[in-house]
Formats: structure tokens, sequence, C-alpha cells
């Protein structure tokens, strides 16, 4: 826990360190933001427990964005929460009521089992318990204001949280994604995640300039922690994002554009790391970062293609 009541939750997906949720509490009251999948959900309410809240205690689940790895156990968890309700961007409602458009989507990707085995069967949220929260709107913890901040370029449907109270931010996959291991003397590393389907770098952009613009002590990204020097890792993401575009548009025509932009993406990254300060060999890179840049590639693939129809 840090201070205003806030735990960081591991929610095992992948890897330790990888995937985060968030408890929030407040006057004996709980908010959990992002849920991870539904084999986290053993996780989050064991946290609920070592905190000494009751489960009917928790008035909100509050999704950044319904990306499986953020939201896939938010119909399990919902069911564990008997007086919570659900707040989620206006364009994401839709799939928390009905996910089978969510499923579907990532079985085509992934296929059954890979998706059984890493996230679980969805399950839906009653209609009457789900709330769209637009931009600016405003979650009432018991007196504690969690502003819903609406920021595209990771996703048309992503929202931000600011807690007014604690003066940071929760930002799903906007800020990018910080993993501990890359943390150096020079403090954390950072990344952008360009990930299918609907990356947007100049969205991206403004959505990172109007999180900055609130002076926020740290934000809190689902990978992974609490963050803080948020000016130099905020132009360390504006850099990024101009990088990985002109990878992705020098790659573009070539015959094999993919291993093109994966092979593009490695030697930034590793060039980008080494500047940081981090000692560790290709390797290593790849180890901590290859899905990300198979991701990531993908979602650049997209980009290029929806930006030349």
């Amino acid at each position: 826990m840090t201070s205003h009541g806030i735990y960081t939750i591991d929610t095992g997906f992948v890897r330790p360190r990888f995937d985060a949720a968030y408890l929030l509490i407040h006057d004996g009251h709980g908010a959990f933001i992002d849920c991870g999948t539904n084999h986290s959900v053993p996780r989050l309410l064991s946290a609920l427990e070592e905190t000494g809240l009751d489960p009917a205690h928790v008035d909100w689940l509050i999704l950044t964005h319904v990306h499986l790895d953020h939201a896939g156990g938010a119909g399990e968890l919902m069911a564990q929460l008997p007086n919570a309700r659900l707040a989620v961007h206006p364009r994401g409602a839709r799939h928390m009521i009905d996910p089978s458009q969510l499923w579907a989507g990532a079985m085509a990707v992934y296929g059954e089992e890979v998706m059984l085995k890493s996230y679980g069967r969805l399950r839906p949220v009653p209609a009457e318990r789900v709330a769209e929260a637009p931009d600016g709107h405003v979650i009432d913890l018991r007196g504690r204001k969690l502003r819903c901040i609406d920021t595209p370029g990771h996703a048309r449907h992503h929202m931000a949280i600011y807690d007014e109270q604690a003066n940071v931010c929760f930002t799903g996959d906007t800020f990018g994604l910080s993993y501990r291991e890359f943390d150096t003397d020079n403090g954390p590393f950072i990344l952008p995640t360009t990930t299918p389907v609907q990356f947007d770098p100049n969205a991206l952009h403004a959505s990172i300039d109007r999180l900055v613009a609130l002076k926020p002590d740290a934000m809190y990204v689902t990978h992974y922690g609490r963050i803080e020097d948020v000016p130099r890792l905020a132009a360390d993401l504006h850099a990024s994002i101009d990088a990985m575009v002109a990878v992705a548009q020098k790659a573009q025509g070539k015959p094999d554009r993919h291993a093109e932009l994966t092979q593009g993406l490695t030697e930034l990254y590793a060039d980008r790391t080494a500047k940081h300060g981090w000692h560790g060999d290709r390797d290593a890179l790849i180890h901590w970062l290859g899905m990300d840049i198979e991701l990531n590639a993908q979602g650049l693939g997209v980009w290029l293609d929806r930006d030349r129809a």
C-alpha cells in the first residue's frame, strides 16, 4: 500500500509484476481499478480480505478499457461484489453487458484453448449494474472524487482516472508500460504500447499531454505499478511514439513488413534501454519485451493499413 489507501495487486497474468489492478479504500469502502482476467479474481478477493474490507463494501469496479488483461475478469469479480457498480467508457459498456464480440475477436487471434487458459470464459455484467463514464464524469467514493478522463490513442474506448485526493492518475495503457526489470539509477524506463487495433499516434500524444497537464505526483500504470518523474517519462513516451511511427513508415511496402517491424522495434528498444543505463543483453531484452514487440508490430501494421486507406 502507498499513502491514500492505494493498494497495488499483481493479477498473476503472464508473469509476476506484469499486470496490475488497483484497490482504493476510503472511509471504509473500496473501488477496484481494472481487474485482470477471470483467473485474477481470487487474488483481488484475497487482497480485499487482507485489508479487512468486506466485498459488500466495494462500491465500484472502474475499468480503464475493456482489453482482456484489464477487464476480462469483470463479470466474475462483479458476481462476488454484491453492491458494486461497474464504470466504463461509453464505447466499452456494451462489451461488458454482452462480451460475445470481445470473445470472438480474441478467439480469432488466439484460439479457444489459449483463451480459456489465459483468460477464462467471459461472464456478462447485468446492464443495470453498468454505468457509462463519459469524459469529465466524477465517481464519488464516499466523498473521494475520481474523475474519468477520455484518453484515446491506445484504444478509442480508453479512459484514465484522476484521483484528486491523492493527486495521481490511473492510466491503464495510455501512459505506456514500465516494467520494474528495466529500472536503473536513472529511474523507471517507459515505452508506449501500440497493440492492435486502434493505435492513433496523434490522439495518444494529446492524451499524454492532457494527463501531464494535471501535474500528478505519480502515474499508476497497469504494466506495472506506481511511477514518478512524470514530466521526464512523458517526454520519453512522446519521443518513442515518434520513433515507432518512423519504424512503421520505413517498413511500409517491404516484402515482409511484419518482420521489418519486429526487427525495427527490437533495435529501437535495445538502443533506448541501453541509453537508459540498462545492461541486459539481447536475449534478456527479448525475454522481457518479446510479447510487446510482437503485439506492437501488429498494432503498427493495422495503423499503417488504416492510415493508407
